[in-house]
């Protein structure tokens, strides 16, 4: 198991780097992409997303439980999650700084990659392909990610070089979740169906909370609409196949 672990915990962090650094290797040398580029990003994944919680992890969760424990643990991962979130948009003495919003942003998204990471161990708990799966799925929404993170420290004046360090520091929480999330999920196959359906939670809010609304915000209702909807028939696809 510890070399299980250790070898888990070095492939979400590979997978999350990539997508991290890369989003912010978009910021450093495109400095400004599109908007619709960003909108047509966040808005495919959390099609992805979707499938996967409606069609794999819920069902998963409820026959190693029943339909009241995961409907139950689904709530308490919507409730921690967003109280996290909610914690961590606090930004009003950093107004005057882009280097302070950049450190708040990053802060938050290291709040936020690391129930991620738990995700991806209970994924590879679960079974190999839906953890490849999901940690592909979170690169890609990492990529966003570092895209934020980027910005600011863009217009600060901050070198590249030191963009992609700070990129990989907010990258590492996905890890350690990684870590945790397979020691926890390994305990029993009922244990494992009541973290199945709390990271499902998580994951509704991220999607519904954080992604869709901001892919909203970057692209037209109808292009984010049909982006969704690709994600989605992607994910369906995704499952059933790979």
């Amino acid at each position: 198991m510890n070399s299980t672990i250790l070898t888990i915990g070095i492939f979400s962090a590979i997978v999350s780097l990539i997508g991290t650094l890369l989003g912010a290797l978009i910021g450093v040398t495109i400095k400004k992409p599109t908007r619709k580029l960003l909108g047509s990003i966040l808005g495919i994944a959390s099609g992805i997303m979707i499938s996967i919680i409606f069609l794999e992890l819920i069902p998963e969760s409820i026959h190693k439980t029943n339909f009241l424990t995961t409907f139950i643990a689904i709530l308490i991962g919507i409730v921690v999650i967003g109280f996290t979130d909610y914690l961590s948009k606090d930004k009003k003495w950093a107004k005057d700084s882009h280097r302070k919003v950049a450190f708040l942003m990053a802060l938050g998204l290291m709040l936020h990659n690391f129930p991620e990471g738990i995700i991806m161990g209970f994924g590879f708990v679960k079974e190999a392909n839906l953890g490849i799966k999901m940690s592909l799925l979170i690169s890609i929404h990492d990529m966003p990610e570092g895209i934020a993170i980027a910005a600011p420290l863009i217009a600060s004046g901050v070198k590249g070089s030191k963009i992609l360090w700070y990129a990989f520091l907010v990258a590492l929480p996905t890890a350690i979740g990684a870590w945790i999330g397979i020691l926890i999920g390994a305990i029993s196959q009922v244990f494992l169906g009541y973290c199945i359906a709390f990271a499902s939670g998580v994951m509704l809010y991220v999607v519904f909370g954080q992604m869709i609304p901001e892919s909203n915000e970057l692209c037209s209702s109808y292009r984010n609409a049909i982006t969704i909807l690709i994600g989605i028939i992607f994910g369906f696809v995704m499952i059933n196949v790979i």
